[in-house]
Protein backbone atom coordinates (compact mmCIF):
# COMPACT_ATOMS: atom_id res chain seq x y z
CA UNK A 1 0.00 0.00 0.00
CA UNK A 2 0.87 3.60 -0.70
CA UNK A 3 1.03 6.10 2.30
CA UNK A 4 1.25 10.33 1.20
CA UNK A 5 1.20 12.70 3.37
CA UNK A 6 -2.50 14.81 3.87
CA UNK A 7 -2.33 18.25 2.35
CA UNK A 8 0.83 20.03 3.89
CA UNK A 9 0.26 18.12 6.84
CA UNK A 10 2.75 15.64 8.57
CA UNK A 11 -0.12 12.76 8.47
CA UNK A 12 -0.09 9.43 6.39
CA UNK A 13 -3.15 8.20 4.39
CA UNK A 14 -3.53 5.31 2.57
CA UNK A 15 -4.02 5.75 -1.35
CA UNK A 16 -7.13 4.02 -1.19
CA UNK A 17 -9.64 4.43 1.96
CA UNK A 18 -12.58 2.13 2.69
CA UNK A 19 -15.86 4.26 2.79
CA UNK A 20 -19.02 3.11 4.27
CA UNK A 21 -21.70 5.40 2.20
CA UNK A 22 -24.58 3.37 1.13
CA UNK A 23 -23.91 -0.29 2.21
CA UNK A 24 -22.91 -0.04 5.74
CA UNK A 25 -26.72 -1.19 7.12
CA UNK A 26 -28.47 -0.09 3.66
CA UNK A 27 -26.77 -3.18 1.90
CA UNK A 28 -25.07 -5.50 4.14
CA UNK A 29 -24.98 -6.30 8.05
CA UNK A 30 -22.33 -6.60 10.58
CA UNK A 31 -20.48 -9.81 9.52
CA UNK A 32 -20.26 -8.75 6.13
CA UNK A 33 -19.22 -5.13 7.00
CA UNK A 34 -16.85 -6.94 9.32
CA UNK A 35 -14.58 -9.05 6.29
CA UNK A 36 -14.31 -6.12 4.48
CA UNK A 37 -12.70 -3.96 7.01
CA UNK A 38 -10.80 -6.50 7.33
CA UNK A 39 -10.00 -7.89 4.12
CA UNK A 40 -9.42 -3.67 3.34
CA UNK A 41 -7.12 -3.20 6.89
CA UNK A 42 -5.20 -6.53 5.80
CA UNK A 43 -4.13 -5.13 2.53
CA UNK A 44 -2.64 -1.54 4.13
CA UNK A 45 -6.06 0.55 4.30
CA UNK A 46 -5.86 3.06 7.27
CA UNK A 47 -8.16 5.42 6.59
CA UNK A 48 -11.90 4.31 7.11
CA UNK A 49 -14.24 7.56 6.39
CA UNK A 50 -17.57 7.85 7.55
CA UNK A 51 -20.41 10.47 8.09
CA UNK A 52 -23.48 11.20 10.86
CA UNK A 53 -25.76 11.21 8.06
CA UNK A 54 -24.70 7.70 6.22
CA UNK A 55 -28.01 5.16 7.26
CA UNK A 56 -28.64 8.01 9.81
CA UNK A 57 -25.83 7.19 11.87
CA UNK A 58 -26.16 3.15 12.16
CA UNK A 59 -22.95 3.20 9.73
CA UNK A 60 -20.93 5.32 12.07
CA UNK A 61 -21.90 2.12 14.99
CA UNK A 62 -21.51 -0.74 12.59
CA UNK A 63 -17.82 0.60 11.85
CA UNK A 64 -17.50 1.27 15.25
CA UNK A 65 -18.37 -2.68 16.18
CA UNK A 66 -16.20 -3.64 13.41
CA UNK A 67 -13.09 -1.58 15.01
CA UNK A 68 -13.88 -3.08 18.72
CA UNK A 69 -14.28 -7.11 17.62
CA UNK A 70 -11.31 -6.46 15.45
CA UNK A 71 -8.77 -5.61 18.39
CA UNK A 72 -6.94 -2.82 15.99
CA UNK A 73 -4.73 -0.58 17.79
CA UNK A 74 -6.39 2.99 17.32
CA UNK A 75 -2.89 4.39 16.45
CA UNK A 76 -2.94 2.54 13.21
CA UNK A 77 -6.16 3.69 12.24
CA UNK A 78 -7.24 6.95 10.36
CA UNK A 79 -11.05 7.74 10.86
CA UNK A 80 -12.79 10.47 9.65
CA UNK A 81 -16.52 11.53 9.95
CA UNK A 82 -18.46 14.09 8.71
CA UNK A 83 -21.11 16.95 10.24
CA UNK A 84 -24.03 18.97 8.28
CA UNK A 85 -26.94 16.36 8.71
CA UNK A 86 -27.37 15.27 11.64
CA UNK A 87 -31.41 14.76 11.93
CA UNK A 88 -34.91 16.30 11.65
CA UNK A 89 -34.62 18.54 14.68
CA UNK A 90 -34.19 22.83 14.03
CA UNK A 91 -30.73 22.59 15.59
CA UNK A 92 -29.82 18.86 14.46
CA UNK A 93 -28.41 19.67 10.94
CA UNK A 94 -25.90 22.50 9.36
CA UNK A 95 -22.00 23.82 10.84
CA UNK A 96 -23.95 25.68 13.75
CA UNK A 97 -21.42 26.14 16.78
CA UNK A 98 -24.08 23.89 18.60
CA UNK A 99 -24.60 20.98 15.86
CA UNK A 100 -20.97 21.14 15.07
CA UNK A 101 -20.30 20.30 19.25
CA UNK A 102 -23.01 18.40 19.36
CA UNK A 103 -23.20 16.38 16.26
CA UNK A 104 -19.41 15.07 16.77
CA UNK A 105 -19.87 13.62 20.52
CA UNK A 106 -22.68 11.91 19.03
CA UNK A 107 -20.76 10.46 16.42
CA UNK A 108 -17.30 9.56 18.73
CA UNK A 109 -20.43 7.36 21.06
CA UNK A 110 -21.77 5.62 17.66
CA UNK A 111 -18.02 5.15 16.73
CA UNK A 112 -16.83 4.08 20.31
CA UNK A 113 -14.06 5.90 20.05
CA UNK A 114 -12.72 9.50 21.76
CA UNK A 115 -11.51 11.46 18.93
CA UNK A 116 -11.49 10.99 14.93
CA UNK A 117 -8.40 12.12 13.19
CA UNK A 118 -10.17 13.77 10.37
CA UNK A 119 -13.77 15.62 10.63
CA UNK A 120 -15.16 17.42 7.46
CA UNK A 121 -17.77 19.67 7.38
CA UNK A 122 -19.97 17.94 4.93
CA UNK A 123 -21.65 20.62 3.00
CA UNK A 124 -21.47 24.39 3.49
CA UNK A 125 -24.02 26.02 5.43
CA UNK A 126 -25.11 29.29 3.69
CA UNK A 127 -27.34 30.62 7.10
CA UNK A 128 -24.12 30.39 9.35
CA UNK A 129 -21.14 32.78 9.20
CA UNK A 130 -18.00 30.89 8.08
CA UNK A 131 -16.07 32.44 11.68
CA UNK A 132 -18.75 30.70 13.88
CA UNK A 133 -17.82 27.25 11.65
CA UNK A 134 -14.02 27.83 11.81
CA UNK A 135 -14.02 28.86 15.14
CA UNK A 136 -16.34 25.84 16.43
CA UNK A 137 -13.99 23.02 14.55
CA UNK A 138 -10.90 24.51 16.42
CA UNK A 139 -13.12 24.16 19.53
CA UNK A 140 -13.45 20.11 18.15
CA UNK A 141 -9.50 20.21 17.86
CA UNK A 142 -8.73 22.26 20.96
CA UNK A 143 -10.51 19.43 23.05
CA UNK A 144 -8.82 16.47 21.38
CA UNK A 145 -11.98 15.38 19.31
CA UNK A 146 -10.52 15.14 16.28
CA UNK A 147 -6.66 15.91 14.95
CA UNK A 148 -7.64 17.77 11.75
CA UNK A 149 -10.42 19.45 9.98
CA UNK A 150 -11.80 20.12 6.12
CA UNK A 151 -14.53 20.53 4.27
CA UNK A 152 -16.79 18.58 1.45
CA UNK A 153 -17.58 19.85 -1.61
CA UNK A 154 -16.89 23.52 -0.48
CA UNK A 155 -16.08 25.92 -3.08
CA UNK A 156 -12.65 27.32 -3.46
CA UNK A 157 -13.47 30.72 -2.69
CA UNK A 158 -16.07 29.73 1.08
CA UNK A 159 -12.35 27.64 2.19
CA UNK A 160 -9.81 30.27 1.07
CA UNK A 161 -12.29 32.22 3.35
CA UNK A 162 -12.25 29.86 5.92
CA UNK A 163 -8.61 29.81 5.90
CA UNK A 164 -8.14 33.53 6.08
CA UNK A 165 -10.38 33.92 8.99
CA UNK A 166 -8.54 30.84 10.61
CA UNK A 167 -5.09 32.58 10.36
CA UNK A 168 -6.34 36.55 11.19
CA UNK A 169 -7.77 35.10 14.23
CA UNK A 170 -5.05 32.41 15.12
CA UNK A 171 -7.15 29.50 14.48
CA UNK A 172 -6.56 26.02 12.97
CA UNK A 173 -7.15 26.00 9.43
CA UNK A 174 -8.64 23.74 7.38
CA UNK A 175 -6.01 20.82 5.80
CA UNK A 176 -8.46 19.21 3.63
CA UNK A 177 -11.29 19.10 0.89
CA UNK A 178 -13.46 15.91 0.00
CA UNK A 179 -15.15 16.59 -3.54
CA UNK A 180 -16.75 14.24 -5.92
CA UNK A 181 -13.82 13.67 -8.24
CA UNK A 182 -13.87 10.76 -11.38
CA UNK A 183 -12.90 10.47 -15.08
CA UNK A 184 -16.64 12.54 -15.62
CA UNK A 185 -16.54 15.40 -13.22
CA UNK A 186 -12.53 17.08 -12.83
CA UNK A 187 -13.38 20.35 -12.97
CA UNK A 188 -13.51 21.25 -9.44
CA UNK A 189 -10.35 18.85 -8.42
CA UNK A 190 -8.37 19.70 -11.49
CA UNK A 191 -8.81 23.50 -11.98
CA UNK A 192 -10.89 25.48 -9.37
CA UNK A 193 -8.76 24.25 -6.25
CA UNK A 194 -5.24 24.28 -8.09
CA UNK A 195 -4.59 27.54 -6.82
CA UNK A 196 -5.19 26.30 -2.99
CA UNK A 197 -2.71 23.44 -3.13
CA UNK A 198 0.36 25.92 -2.88
CA UNK A 199 -1.30 28.54 -1.16
CA UNK A 200 -2.64 26.85 1.34
CA UNK A 201 -1.48 23.37 1.56
CA UNK A 202 -4.79 21.86 0.47
CA UNK A 203 -5.36 18.01 0.88
CA UNK A 204 -8.01 15.75 -0.80
CA UNK A 205 -9.87 12.94 -0.26
CA UNK A 206 -12.00 11.84 -2.86
CA UNK A 207 -15.65 10.50 -2.75
CA UNK A 208 -17.19 8.78 -6.29
CA UNK A 209 -14.05 8.09 -8.04
CA UNK A 210 -16.23 5.38 -9.81
CA UNK A 211 -18.80 7.78 -10.01
CA UNK A 212 -21.57 5.57 -7.97
CA UNK A 213 -20.65 2.73 -9.82
CA UNK A 214 -21.26 4.25 -12.99
CA UNK A 215 -17.33 4.36 -14.61
CA UNK A 216 -17.71 0.48 -13.81
CA UNK A 217 -20.20 -0.20 -16.74
CA UNK A 218 -22.74 -2.15 -14.85
CA UNK A 219 -25.51 0.06 -15.83
CA UNK A 220 -24.75 0.48 -19.67
CA UNK A 221 -27.15 -1.73 -20.12
CA UNK A 222 -29.83 -0.47 -17.56
CA UNK A 223 -29.80 -1.39 -13.88
CA UNK A 224 -29.25 -3.95 -12.12
CA UNK A 225 -30.92 -5.73 -9.15
CA UNK A 226 -29.32 -4.99 -6.06
CA UNK A 227 -27.42 -2.36 -7.13
CA UNK A 228 -27.80 1.20 -5.53
CA UNK A 229 -29.60 2.61 -7.82
CA UNK A 230 -32.50 0.13 -7.17
CA UNK A 231 -32.48 0.74 -3.87
CA UNK A 232 -35.96 3.16 -3.40
CA UNK A 233 -33.72 5.77 -0.84
CA UNK A 234 -31.61 6.33 -4.11
CA UNK A 235 -34.28 7.49 -6.58
CA UNK A 236 -32.22 11.00 -6.77
CA UNK A 237 -29.19 9.13 -7.45
CA UNK A 238 -31.35 7.00 -10.05
CA UNK A 239 -32.65 10.00 -11.81
CA UNK A 240 -29.53 11.12 -12.47
CA UNK A 241 -28.23 8.47 -14.21
CA UNK A 242 -31.23 8.76 -16.43
CA UNK A 243 -31.40 12.34 -17.19
CA UNK A 244 -30.09 13.51 -20.46
CA UNK A 245 -26.22 14.63 -18.97
CA UNK A 246 -26.77 10.57 -17.59
CA UNK A 247 -27.91 9.28 -21.00
CA UNK A 248 -24.91 10.89 -22.46
CA UNK A 249 -22.17 9.43 -19.53
CA UNK A 250 -23.42 6.27 -20.33
CA UNK A 251 -22.28 6.88 -24.16
CA UNK A 252 -18.68 8.06 -22.39
CA UNK A 253 -18.50 4.94 -20.72
CA UNK A 254 -19.14 2.42 -23.44
CA UNK A 255 -16.36 4.52 -25.15
CA UNK A 256 -14.07 4.25 -22.36
CA UNK A 257 -15.02 0.65 -22.01
CA UNK A 258 -13.83 -0.37 -25.62
CA UNK A 259 -10.53 1.88 -25.25
CA UNK A 260 -9.94 -0.44 -22.12
CA UNK A 261 -10.58 -3.86 -24.19
CA UNK A 262 -8.66 -3.03 -27.33
CA UNK A 263 -5.80 -1.64 -24.55
CA UNK A 264 -6.18 -5.17 -22.58
CA UNK A 265 -6.04 -7.65 -25.86
CA UNK A 266 -3.25 -4.98 -27.32
CA UNK A 267 -1.27 -5.77 -24.03
CA UNK A 268 -2.67 -9.38 -24.08
CA UNK A 269 -0.73 -10.19 -27.79
CA UNK A 270 2.35 -7.81 -27.64
CA UNK A 271 3.57 -9.55 -24.73
CA UNK A 272 2.45 -13.40 -25.17
CA UNK A 273 0.82 -13.63 -22.30
CA UNK A 274 -2.54 -14.85 -20.88
CA UNK A 275 -3.66 -12.80 -17.94
CA UNK A 276 -7.27 -11.51 -17.11
CA UNK A 277 -8.10 -8.43 -17.18
CA UNK A 278 -8.36 -7.83 -12.71
CA UNK A 279 -4.31 -8.36 -13.60
CA UNK A 280 -3.93 -5.47 -15.75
Amino acid sequence: MEYRYLGKSGLKVSALSFGSWVTFNDQIGDDTAYKCMVEAYDSGVNFFDNAEVYSAGESEIMMGKVIKKAGWKRSDLVLSTKIYWGGSGPNDSGLSRKHIIEGTNSALKRLQTEYVDLIFCHRPDLQTPIEETVRAMNQVINEGKAFYWGTSEWTATQIMEAYQIARREHLIPPLMEQPEYSMLHREKVEKEFLPLYDKIGLGTTIWSPLKSGFLTGKYNDGIPEKSRLAMESYEWLKNAILSEEGKKNIVKVKELTKVANDWYYHVRISFGVDFKKSEC
